[in-house]
């Protein structure tokens, strides 16, 4: 209408232009009286300026920038039908651990001697298990300023010394090597200390802007992941919420203290397995709920092929002594979720409602709890443990199968659980 009014103006002579002028104020008067008549619609129109615009950054945007896109997830009823149940709930049957004695421990390792756990936590540490008479003892630093605050609000204070995530020893060297969230590659001798960087940027000077995990080649050269190239660990969440696939796996070489980049363009790249031959190597997506092959030798050598879609969001990968691979899934994806990660402008618009994230995750179906899967090399499922209430693990990070239990990681809690197995 308004178009129209304006080409008719246009193509009027000059003394006709200021009567128009005066008829085009009364249909703008009109119009917002129009309004103040309904003032449903006006208070629906309010009401969606606010809800856009969330001045009080109630919402999980939080003033951030979001440019969320589509991004490639199997379908969610396919990937259901195929995926066994544990009717028994059997990871709700663990034992809670260490409760209040650490906060966030993602990654679980055990030195050649069979002590540990070793692990990273939120305060930048990485702390050894030395037995119930002494208890858990500081093994190494990320920074000189380290602290020994386990505060469950640590996280907001974590770039400040490091966030250690994925450990691995170097079993010829008993070096661990650590990939902290801000620091990128460390390494630290076999006696613990403070951590010696290795790499914060790729070759072409790029930031290693949140390292996540990382495994060890019998040739030296370390592979890890990093998860975004825009966003660090603080606003992981937007990396899920965007769909954005900025991550990389990247290969460290030791003796030209080099980092190359091996895959690009990943949407959330998490966890890291080397194979038992070392022929190829897995990793998680989290983003789009899937495990990754990549193979490093043989007729298939540099290429990528997809193990297995998941029913939910996985975190690390250990492999057992039987060549077995343990995947950690937080759950679960719902129909809801699915419609979402399809459609980037219904995204832009749910996740900026002025309603805490927890809400809004309930709101499509999703429950905290977790479940842990076991793989063999070609992907099929061996095995599937669910803790369906979360009585046990509300989060899970890592599982990994030492001394007749699974030691099971949480990057968000103050415990860690283990279950006898098999």
């Amino acid at each position: 209408m308004h178009r129209k009014l304006k080409s008719i103006k246009l193509s009027l002579p000059l003394p006709f232009r200021s009567l128009f002028n005066m008829e085009k104020r009364k249909l703008k008067d009109k119009d917002e009286a129009l309004l103040l008549q309904h003032p449903v619609v006006l208070f629906l129109i309010l009401v969606l300026g606010f809800v856009i615009m969330d001045p009080l950054q109630i919402g999980p945007l939080g003033g951030h920038e979001f440019k969320p896109v589509k991004h490639s997830i199997a379908p969610y009823n396919k990937v259901m039908e195929r995926w066994p149940k544990d009717n028994l709930s059997r990871l709700g049957l663990g034992k809670l651990e260490f409760e209040d004695e650490v906060f966030g421990p993602e990654s679980l390792e055990f030195d050649a001697l069979g002590r540990g756990p070793y692990t990273g936590l939120a305060d930048g540490r990485v702390v050894r298990w030395m037995g119930p008479d002494v208890g858990w003892e500081t093994f190494a630093l990320v920074c000189a300023k380290g602290n020994e605050s386990t505060t469950y609000k640590q996280w907001k204070h974590e770039k400040r010394c490091g966030r250690p995530l994925g450990l691995r020893f170097d079993k010829v060297t008993g070096n661990l090597y650590i990939a902290d969230a801000y620091y990128g590659l460390l390494v630290v001798g076999p006696e613990g200390g403070l951590a010696t960087p290795l790499s914060s940027q790729d070759v072409e000077g790029n930031p290693i802007l949140f390292a996540n995990d990382l495994d060890i080649h019998t040739n030296g050269s370390v592979f890890f992941t990093d998860t975004s190239k825009r966003y660090n660990r603080v606003d992981h969440f937007l990396i899920l919420l965007e769909g954005e696939s900025t991550g990389r796996l990247l290969r460290y070489d030791p003796p030209t203290k080099t980092t190359y980049v091996v895959l690009d363009g990943l949407a959330f790249p998490n966890g890291v397995q080397l194979s038992q031959d070392q022929t190829f190597l897995l990793f998680t997506e989290t983003t789009n709920c899937r495990l990754t092959k990549y193979w490093l030798e043989g007729p298939k050598s540099g290429t990528v092929e997809l193990v297995a879609d998941l029913p939910g969001f996985p975190d690390n990968v250990r492999m057992n002594e039987k060549g077995q691979f343990w995947v950690a899934i937080d759950c679960c994806r719902t129909p809801a979720q699915e419609i979402l990660s399809h459609n980037p402008w219904l995204r832009s618009v749910y996740f900026r409602l002025p309603i805490g994230m927890n809400y809004l995750a309930r709101l499509m179906g999703m429950k905290m709890y977790t479940l842990i899967s076991l793989f063999d090399d070609k992907g099929e499922i061996l095995e599937v443990l669910e803790d369906r209430k979360g009585e046990v693990m509300k989060l899970v990070s890592e599982v990994r199968e030492s001394k007749g239990k699974l030691w099971i990681g949480t990057v968000a809690h103050n415990h860690i659980a283990t279950i006898p197995y098999p």
